[in-house]
């Protein structure tokens, strides 16, 4: 083994050392001067919305909103314990928006609801403005009575 090694440093010291690297020296290309072209004249206006445009009136029909005799109610949790009730009530509230907690007959679980709402557009309001803060999931339908 002790051999093998001293003939494997002989070999190695026997090798001539590769020839250095010759740095090359490039010169950076001109770039060409292209030669210089007229800019052509501006293209004739097709449309004639420029002058028609502010002189436009729209009439716009709105449909009626539909008030709903049976109010929407949004419920954003259904909890074991009333402290998280309490948690998630306090976090609706950092947002401006009221809250109550209902704990159904018979059933151990604390709600936190919102509502109710005569549109269902200010429940999905208050609803988008929650999800922003993370608040969620929150789930809007019309209140039984």
């Amino acid at each position: 083994m002790a051999g093998a090694f001293g003939y494997g440093l002989y070999i190695l010291s026997n090798d001539p050392e590769p020839p250095k690297p010759q740095p090359t020296v490039t010169k950076p290309a001109k770039p060409k001067p292209k030669p210089a072209k007229p800019i052509p004249p501006p293209p004739e206006e097709k449309w004639d919305y420029v002058e028609t445009l502010p002189k436009r009136e729209v009439e716009v029909q709105a449909k009626e909103q539909v008030v709903s005799k049976i109010p929407y109610i949004m419920q954003c949790g259904a909890y074991k314990t009333l402290a998280q009730a309490e948690a998630r009530k306090l976090d609706i509230a950092f947002q401006g928006i009221s809250s109550q907690i209902r704990k159904k007959e018979g059933s151990s679980w604390f709600r936190v609801v919102l509502g109710p709402y005569k549109l269902k557009r200010d429940a999905e309001r208050d609803k988008h403005k929650l999800q922003r803060a993370k608040i969620e999931p929150c789930a809007i339908w019309k209140e039984a009575q």
